[in-house]
């Protein structure tokens, strides 16, 4: 590819895409695609989301106590 070419493109140009407006299956499809790396990394982040919340809701029920 030239740099004309990339200068001048015309060709359909990705968009941003957004799991919100996505069905569960399609956002299913959408993971499937990363590479296993990727896959990983967003297992990481969520195991971790995950661990805080329930680790913020146990210490917020005993400190009612």
């Amino acid at each position: 590819m030239s740099i004309d070419q990339i200068i001048n493109y015309e060709d359909d140009i990705p968009t941003e895409i957004t799991l919100k407006d996505k069905s569960i299956l399609e956002q299913n499809r959408l993971f499937d695609d990363l590479d296993e790396d990727d896959r990983k990394t967003v297992f990481k982040i969520v195991d971790k989301m995950l661990t805080t919340k329930k680790f913020n809701t146990f210490f917020q029920e005993n400190l009612q106590k």
